[in-house]
């Protein structure tokens, strides 16, 4: 298989850039700007059923990011130079893109607890409105930082693991 132009590469990294400015972004953006804010000017329910509606526009996008990393990343991985077999740990590089790699797989794991676990629940907690109780509405609302949190944490240490990788 012919390696793609030098375009077409172009084209390939600037599409996961952009997937991994969208993706890293928002969660930035959420961590820092728009969970402090709701915490300090709406009551926990409607904190909740903000960051609800939030995330259900956000998650679709979420996923979708990841999806284009497969992708684009497979593609940059196989006209890497730098590549020489899957879990190579020959050099600086492949260590780099190993743990960078590891690293996405459990922000994945995360994701999909988060998508499948955590936010059901707070849609099914919402929707007793004013039965829902507030010790379980705060576990909730914890769970659901503390996931961010974690995948913001991830996102930076495989930026971390690709600036390795790119000195290398």
């Amino acid at each position: 298989m012919a390696a793609p132009s030098a375009w077409i590469l172009a084209i390939i990294y600037w599409m996961h850039m952009l997937a991994t400015v969208t993706w890293i972004g928002s969660l930035a953006a959420i961590n820092m700007l728009v969970l402090p804010a709701s915490q300090r000017t709406l009551k926990l329910v409607d904190q909740l059923s903000f960051i609800s509606a939030l995330q259900k526009r956000l998650e679709p996008l979420a996923w979708f990011c990841m999806g284009l990393l497969l992708v684009t990343g497979l593609i940059q991985l196989s006209t890497s130079p730098h590549y020489d077999g899957f879990l190579s740990l020959s050099t600086q590089w492949s260590f780099a893109i190993l743990i960078k790699h590891g690293l996405a797989v459990v922000m994945v794991v995360v994701s999909a607890i988060q998508t499948w676990e955590v936010l059901p629940a707070i849609h099914r907690t919402l929707l007793k409105k004013e039965k829902a109780d507030e010790g379980e509405l705060a576990k909730l609302q914890r769970k659901e930082l503390l996931i961010l949190r974690i995948n913001l944490l991830l996102s930076a240490l495989i930026l971390g693991a690709a600036a390795l990788a790119r000195v290398s």
